[in-house]
């Protein structure tokens, strides 16, 4: 049996939902980590709960404390009926997730979007610690953004704050006039064509060929003409996707997150991109890669508690 880990203060378990992977981190209160686990997420709504509980009980007893409970999810809860909505992991929509691992867990929950808790996180300790304001966007197998102000996460007057995944690629040219269906239902959502998925989505539809977002960075890299070409079309995109963002909301610093931000090649050149579409002359942001690395949202989400972080973002909270 393990010996509980020492401590002062109050501790906080987050937990990241993401679609291959369901991760748990308890925080103290100095935003130290005092254990961590992974486990794979089973792709079904009942078995994921287990997952969830299984993971509560283990972090509780290698700690020896009673945690807060902070949930980061793809899409969010409806602020009128508390079920999930938007989420690309389909089975969570129109499940009353938070209420349920309320249920489950016999205690308050507090639930936000994922995007959302990786911009707690790295305005409170992370690339963006100290900043006015902060965008986080995560890059992954969708698109998803997350605000915060002041210090406090904003989620609009219906919980859809920074959901850029599904606004339409900006100032549209050649090929991508032609825009491919989204899951959600439209056509030409930035999901589609700027995260990784969509990435490798839009390679394949040029050159006739798959290969995964991974696989075509390195191609570039190597000097193969046809990954070079998509991987500064793809970069010219997500310029243009930051700039509308630069157009919206202004904020002063732009962090990137998920698998697609660790692409070093984005930094030097998307400032230039955005300088150009955005309707300013004096736009000297900073486009950053997160601090905490794939471990930014399981950390915000532990966050989820302290303060204003997220008023609001939990149902039952």
């Amino acid at each position: 049996m393990h010996q509980p880990l020492s401590h002062a203060g109050p501790l906080a378990l987050g937990i990241d939902f993401g679609g291959t992977k369901i991760e748990a981190n308890v925080l103290d209160a100095a935003g130290g980590v005092l254990w961590r686990r992974r486990d794979l997420n089973p792709g079904s709504y009942d078995a994921a709960l287990a997952v969830i509980g299984q993971l509560v009980m283990a972090a509780e007893q290698a700690v020896g404390a009673r945690c807060t409970i902070g949930i980061g999810a793809p899409g969010s809860p409806s602020p009128q009926t508390g079920l999930m909505r938007n989420a690309n992991s389909v089975y969570l929509n129109g499940r009353a997730f938070a209420a349920d691992l309320e249920r489950a867990l016999g205690r308050p929950v507090r639930l936000a979007n994922d995007a959302n808790c990786l911009a707690v996180s790295e305005a409170a300790d992370g690339a963006a610690a100290d900043a006015a304001s902060v965008f986080a966007v995560i890059i992954g197998t969708g698109l998803g953004g997350g605000l915060v102000v002041g210090g406090a996460g904003v989620l609009g007057a219906h919980g859809i704050a920074g959901e850029i995944g599904h606004l339409p690629l900006p100032w549209q040219t050649g090929a991508e006039l032609d825009a491919p269906a989204c899951w959600c239902g439209l056509t030409g959502c930035c999901e589609t064509w700027v995260s990784g998925t969509g990435f490798a989505r839009a390679f394949h539809a040029a050159n006739g060929y798959a290969l995964s977002a991974p696989e075509i960075v390195a191609g570039a890299r190597d000097g193969d003409p046809a990954a070079m070409i998509a991987l500064d079309a793809y970069i010219n995109r997500l310029g243009r996707v930051l700039a509308l963002i630069v157009n919206l909301l202004d904020p002063a610093v732009i962090v990137l997150g998920g698998g697609m931000s660790k692409v070093d090649e984005l930094y030097p050149a998307l400032p230039a991109i955005v300088h150009r579409y955005a309707f300013s002359d004096l736009w000297d942001g900073s486009i950053v890669p997160a601090r905490w690395g794939d471990a930014s949202g399981v950390r915000g989400a532990a966050r989820l508690w302290a303060g204003a972080a997220m008023a609001g973002s939990g149902v039952g909270s």
